[in-house]
């Protein structure tokens, strides 16, 4: 079934969804992808039947965030726990899984913070500009259906939730590992400012299934050049190329 405009609209304004967006785990175990040569981006939608999304998708994501409309968009409430440090090297980002108890509320809509993973440079761009890194802290609800929080990373000063993960990013790919001693909060990678860019999306990664409402914060944080550089040693170049917005609205507000 053809997913329309209005409710992928609804859905990155936070109203009730209606289309459930699946996780691209299952996809990523068994299929390999990555950003270069025949497997890279331009090249998804041929490697599984599942991921056609890649290549035929009409609202597909990242993308550059230009001439946003203001809108009075639902409100972003944000509330995250301390947690200890569960890290993984999956062979395309360094992801930190979170456990359950933290959530992001859109329009009364609650969704709970699943994971968080870094692309180096940005993905998304905003008014054509792409950032040192991007972090996309993923939620999903009840119902299945999952919200991105976007946060754009320039170079600047030192981050001190970054220092801790710098020096635990695996050097290579394998599974998670656990690390009770060290303790994180995610609410600190959100920059004062809330205001957001919210358009409806997808995963950037296979299956590249659509229905992802995109919140991408507009405050860009900081990390030192030296932070930027122990992710790019271990995972770089991880971004998908900008797609087409195909007459999608970009709202932007509080």
């Amino acid at each position: 079934m053809k997913t329309t405009t209005t409710v992928l609209l609804a859905l990155a304004l936070g109203l009730p969804p209606v289309l459930a967006a699946c996780s691209s785990e299952e996809s990523q175990a068994v299929h390999k992808f990555g950003y270069t040569g025949d497997i890279g981006p331009e090249h998804w939608g041929d490697l599984n039947s599942d991921w056609i999304l890649a290549k035929t998708g009409q609202q597909q994501s990242p993308i550059d965030l230009v001439g946003a409309a203001d809108a009075d968009v639902p409100d972003l409430a944000i509330s995250y726990q301390e947690a200890p440090l569960e890290i993984v090297n999956n062979g395309h980002a360094i992801q930190v899984n979170y456990p359950s108890g933290s959530h992001a509320s859109l329009g009364g809509s609650e969704y709970e913070l699943q994971q968080f993973h870094f692309h180096t440079p940005s993905e998304h761009r905003i008014d054509g500009r792409h950032a040192a890194m991007e972090l996309h802290l993923v939620h999903k609800n009840a119902a299945g259906e999952l919200a991105v929080v976007a946060v754009m990373i320039q170079a600047g000063a030192e981050h001190p939730l970054l220092s801790k993960l710098v020096s635990q990013i695996p050097a290579e790919a394998g599974p998670a590992m656990a690390k009770d001693d060290v303790r994180i909060n995610a609410s600190e990678f959100l920059p004062a400012d809330l205001t957001s860019f919210r358009y409806a999306g997808s995963l950037t990664t296979p299956p590249c299934s659509e229905g992802v409402g995109w919140i991408v914060l507009r405050s860009p944080i900081e990390a030192s050049q030296a932070q930027v550089d122990g992710f790019k040693a271990a995972i770089s170049g991880n971004n998908r190329p900008l797609q087409e917005l195909h007459g999608r609205e970009i709202l932007v507000g509080k």
